[in-house]
């Protein structure tokens, strides 16, 4: 199999002529553009299954849910069956009968599918800091944190570690300035404020362990089918800057972790980016470069990415410029900007002057796509209007029964279903944290000269700190009983034992100053970054 059936032209006359798409070409992107109810759905169902059976692995943002389907057989008693048989036979399929795909779910909640995680030292600071739109001094700040923490060997994993260590650099900024430059405070706050806005989408679950090993989406079943690979997207798109942070990192991923391939017989991957608007929409000009840069490089990598949007004008015009391969169904003409989109998506195609291109896009029916794609000498051929071939997966969604069963048989079952928090950066600096207000409260008990000549608890990270820390748990541990910590944070009184209390007033104090210094007065997601799991 060295191509991929899209359908047969001849909607308007053009002789019938077959339209397919090379496999030695598919990696040179591709565009699936249409209005709503036109058929873009169906159309990426059909040339998904194929890649599978030709050994390709696919990945597809599942948004309406309906993509599941894909895993199933179709059937004749389903409502469509008539349609789609009829649509074989009109196009001159001969063998077509109905047939399941092997595919794997990922959801980044993991309520439908396998979790999807990475950690934060696999996003890096760069990626961050542009999906943060940050400017030269917060990026810098961005980069001292990520040294900072390479150095002292700190593992950065989700975003409490992150958190943990902005706070910590916020603090010991005049301590840090001499080897790594000067950090602002207002910057660290800045940065902070963006990590919020993050978690609020969702981010949480999406960084820590165990992170996605990207060979698992490049693999093939027992038969060599490619498996497709589909990311439950309807709860994701509600929050569009977690879903361009998982689509932006998994291309720079896939960029940084696959050799040099030049063009393959076939692809080794390719995406499917439905709603693909979503990944450019507000988004600051750095991020749109980067997204530009991953899709050139990435084809030598042999990855095939096709945006999947409503209007082929949501692309940039930089990025529209790589797709070779495209798919074009109806658009409709009530708006001038609808208007601007039909004049744009017409332009883009080799002429063909039996068609009236401009016109064609406004008239094509459900299942019918105007459809240009690469040749062997590289140059794409020209535009044909063509009845789109039948998918022979399900139309439509799977029962959660069904979903349950292709999941228990999914090769990475049990991989990456349980949540892993090893010791990383924020246990090491909460330790610190309890280590510093227990010496305080030793201090209080017995005296200076006495604790001064027991072993240091924690040598090396805290140590640039440790007067400040030992004079803040030092003011704690002299208050009441009253835990401060569990007043302000929890309010209520605290049950600890006086020691307990001592250590966690001490922390609290720490974590106050530590807020206002940044410019969030009683902050407690400060005070409980800086101590972590303190008083579990």
């Amino acid at each position: 199999m060295s191509e991929i059936f899209l359908g047969l032209g001849g909607g308007s006359g053009e002789g019938g002529e077959r339209q397919v798409l090379r496999l030695d070409r598919a990696n040179r992107h591709g565009l699936i553009a249409g209005a709503t109810g036109t058929g873009k759905t169906v159309t990426l169902q059909t040339i998904a299954e194929q890649f599978s059976a030709a050994g390709v692995p696919v990945f597809m943002a599942d948004v309406k849910g309906d993509l599941s389907g894909v895993c199933m057989a179709g059937s004749p008693q389903f409502k469509n069956a008539a349609i789609l048989e009829s649509r074989a036979r009109e196009i001159g399929i001969t063998d077509y009968a109905y047939a399941d795909n092997p595919a794997v779910f990922w959801d980044i909640y993991g309520e439908q599918g396998h979790p999807v995680r990475t950690t934060i030292s696999e996003m890096g600071p760069l990626l961050l800091a542009r999906l943060m739109d940050l400017n030269e001094t917060q990026e810098g700040v961005l980069n001292i944190v990520f040294r900072l923490a390479d150095d002292e060997g700190l593992l950065l994993l989700d975003l409490e570690d992150l958190q943990a260590m902005l706070a910590y650099v916020a603090l010991n900024g005049t301590q840090l300035a001499l080897k790594y430059g000067n950090v602002s405070k207002a910057s660290v706050g800045t940065i902070q404020r963006q990590l919020l806005a993050l978690e609020s989408q969702g981010a949480a679950q999406f960084f820590g362990e165990p992170a996605l090993e990207i060979a698992d989406f490049i693999k093939c079943d027992d038969q060599g089918r490619g498996y497709i690979n589909v990311l439950a997207a309807d709860k994701l798109m509600r929050s569009p800057k977690l879903y361009a942070t998982f689509l932006l990192w998994l291309l720079s991923e896939l960029f940084e972790v696959l050799p040099e391939v030049g063009d393959p017989e076939k692809p080794k991957l390719v995406f499917f980016f439905d709603e693909a608007h979503l990944l450019f929409d507000d988004a600051p000009k750095a991020l749109q470069d980067k997204v530009e840069q991953v899709v050139r490089l990435v084809r030598s990598k042999g990855v095939g990415v096709y945006f999947v949007t409503q209007n082929p004008i949501d692309i940039p015009e930089e990025i529209a410029g790589q797709l070779g391969n495209r798919v074009q169904h109806a658009l409709r003409a009530f708006t001038p900007r609808d208007k601007r989109a039909i004049k744009a998506a017409a332009e883009t195609f080799r002429i063909n002057p039996k068609l009236d291109v401009e016109a064609a896009i406004t008239e094509l029916k459900v299942g019918e796509a105007l459809v240009s794609t690469l040749g062997d000498d590289g140059a794409p051929s020209v535009v044909q209007r063509t009845l789109v071939a039948p998918p022979r997966s399900r139309l439509g969604p799977i029962t959660d029964k069904e979903r349950a069963i292709v999941q228990s048989i999914s090769p990475f079952e049990g991989k990456y279903d349980t949540r892993v928090d090893r010791e990383s950066a924020e246990e090491v600096l909460a330790a610190k944290a309890a280590d510093a207000a227990a010496t305080a409260q030793e201090v209080e008990e017995k005296g200076r000269d006495e604790v001064a000549k027991q072993e240091r608890r924690s040598p090396g990270l805290w140590d640039g700190i440790g007067g400040k820390v030992a004079k803040a748990a030092a003011g704690a541990a002299a208050a009441s009983a009253g835990s401060i910590l569990a007043q302000t944070m929890q309010g209520k009184k605290s049950r600890a034992s006086p020691k307990a209390s001592a250590a966690s007033a001490a922390a609290g104090t720490v974590g106050d100053a530590l807020g206002k210094a940044i410019g969030f007065p009683g902050l407690g997601r400060f005070a409980r970054n800086l101590i972590g799991g303190l008083m579990r």
